[in-house]
């Protein structure tokens, strides 16, 4: 079914150990114009090779390829077509968030006209228009996820990759957040996405990839996970906790 799709990003082999391996000769492979959420238990090596991926952490084996580019080799080129977004926004406080967009524009060396128009549309496009000029300090974890979330946009990347984004947004804010990542892979951009909000990656993954101790276990969509387990047409929840059980057995 994935033949004619082209692969966004392809890691062999990866590694990392922290005393122990925390990633372990792990393989994925992750199509373009695809919504991929990555589940596994509380250390199961999510967030590391993630931060891996985005060249934040070094590997101490393995390969990492994002959209043709070896991110090794050419992290520069990489990370051109890579936005990362992390559970805790790192935005400058004493900037406003038309401000901020403007200075990682001028990061990504976006001419000045094209930077002013990308933060417009960012802002109207996460429902920023009545904070776009106050600065960012006094906001909520909600408003400075959104403002982290339009900086991560603001080079137009292909692939999104996001370490639980929706956790404590409220209902409103994780909503508009869902419906902008839905809409950049419907235009065909990429989405890897951790969550350990179930019902989210239930209703959001076109794939679920499941690790634990580092290594992938199971992957697929819902019904061909529930098939693996023999789950029936159980919960993701319910799904996945069969999975890990089994992989720990």
């Amino acid at each position: 079914m994935h033949a004619s799709r082209p692969v966004s990003l392809a890691t062999r082999g990866l590694r990392k150990d922290f005393e122990r391996p925390a990633v372990d000769g792990l393989d994925l492979t992750i199509y373009g114009g695809e919504f991929y959420c990555l589940l596994g238990p509380n250390g199961a090596g999510k967030t590391t090779t993630l931060r891996m991926v985005v060249g934040l952490l070094r590997p101490d084996g393995g390969t990492i390829t994002i959209d043709g580019i070896d991110a090794l080799a050419r992290p520069e080129d990489a990370k051109q077509i890579t936005a990362w977004l992390s559970d805790e926004p790192m935005i400058y406080e004493k900037l406003t968030p038309y401000e901020y967009l403007e200075f990682v524009a001028g990061l990504w060396r976006i001419g000045a006209a094209a930077a002013q128009a990308r933060a417009r549309d960012l802002i109207g496009w996460l429902g920023l228009e009545d904070q776009a000029h106050t600065r960012c300090e006094g906001f909520s974890k909600g408003m400075r996820q959104k403002v982290a979330l339009a900086g991560a946009l603001v080079h137009d990347p292909k692939l999104i990759i996001l370490d639980e984004p929706l956790t404590g947004l409220d209902a409103g804010s994780a909503r508009l957040v869902k419906n902008v990542l839905r809409e950049r892979v419907a235009q065909g951009g990429t989405v890897i996405m951790t969550t350990h909000i179930l019902e989210v990656a239930e209703r959001m993954a076109d794939r679920i990839g499941v690790i634990a101790n580092g290594r992938l276990i199971a992957e697929g969509t819902l019904e061909e996970l529930r098939v693996k387990t023999g789950t029936g047409v159980a919960s993701l929840e319910d799904t996945f906790l069969a999975l890990v059980a089994d992989a720990a057995a």
